[in-house]
């Protein structure tokens, strides 16, 4: 059974402040869209959209299904041609397969690479994927503990086990 680790409200409010912060900064490049990526960057993107005053969308990779994930990301892509950028926002980047594959997927469908960005509460510095914006890093060779952000706090603990499972190697 991996160490569970619960981010408290307060650490997360924070995170997501930090992320407002680093956009703010950030004085050459602002998105148009904040695109929320399902299931655990709704909620830090819905909390950063009220941090920044910027608009949310969202795509449901989590979900598997078609309409809610790959067509939109395909609709996404094409909204950069009209100068539209897009930050894409999770919870974690772990291992770097979601954000590989939703880069992997959009310039498939002809996105504007310098209008696409990706945003993270945690950031692996091991990771696959680099993320534009980061609120804190980790080190999945040195932390293998399993974050349990507030949102999923009213999961079962077995299902949170093997949500944690689903890739041995990031809790081992």
């Amino acid at each position: 059974m991996p160490s569970f680790a619960p981010i408290p409200q307060e650490q997360f409010v924070d995170d997501v402040r930090a992320l407002a912060a680093a956009l703010a900064a950030d004085r050459g490049w602002s998105p148009t869209y904040l695109i929320g990526i399902g299931r655990g960057g709704l909620v830090p993107a819905v909390f950063l959209s009220h941090a920044t005053g910027l608009p949310t969308l969202s795509c449901d990779l989590s979900s598997q299904v078609k309409d809610f994930a790959d067509d939109v990301l395909v609709r996404l892509a094409a909204r950069t041609h009209a100068g539209e950028r897009l930050l894409f926002v999770d919870d974690i980047n772990d291992s770097g397969r979601t954000i590989g594959m939703l880069r992997a997927t959009l310039a498939q469908a002809g996105a504007v690479a310098h209008a696409v960005r990706f945003a993270t509460l945690i950031d692996n510095v091991s990771s696959d994927s680099r993320v534009d914006y980061a609120a804190r890093t980790i080190d999945r060779a040195v932390n293998k503990d399993w974050f349990v952000f507030p949102w999923e706090a009213l999961a079962p603990a077995e299902a949170i086990a093997e949500d944690a499972a689903e890739v041995p190697e990031r809790i081992a």
